[in-house]
């Protein structure tokens, strides 16, 4: 199952992201924008969802200071099931294909913080 989390600070507790950008915006000639939040988003595949809960208020999100909502996604993850994890790599005698291609042209991966 694909699951989505979007984590966010709780209403009053402050937002230095969200004050930043919200400051921002009219420099660059975005005017009326108002009251941003700057949260973060995580994607992930799992066998069971009923236990997507705990694993936010344990780890995903501070509970203390923000607020999440979770969105359960059909269908498996668009890179594929996860990693097998007894997967050792390739086999001891395949052969390299020389170094990989370059850095990409489209940017950083979505939601990679600079």
């Amino acid at each position: 199952m694909r699951a989505r989390v979007l984590i966010r600070p709780k209403q009053g507790i402050l937002d230095p992201q969200g004050l930043a950008v919200a400051q921002a915006l009219p420099v660059l000639g975005f005017e009326g924008v108002a009251d941003v939040h700057v949260g973060r988003m995580v994607e992930l595949d799992l066998p069971d969802p009923d236990r997507l809960t705990e694993m936010c208020e344990r780890l995903l999100a501070n509970p203390l200071v923000e607020d999440y909502e979770i969105e359960l996604l059909a269908g498996p993850s668009e890179s594929g099931p996860p990693a097998d994890p007894n997967d050792t790599g390739p086999p001891a005698d395949a052969k390299e294909t020389g170094p990989p291609a370059g850095p990409s042209e489209t940017g950083p991966p979505a939601g990679a913080s600079s």
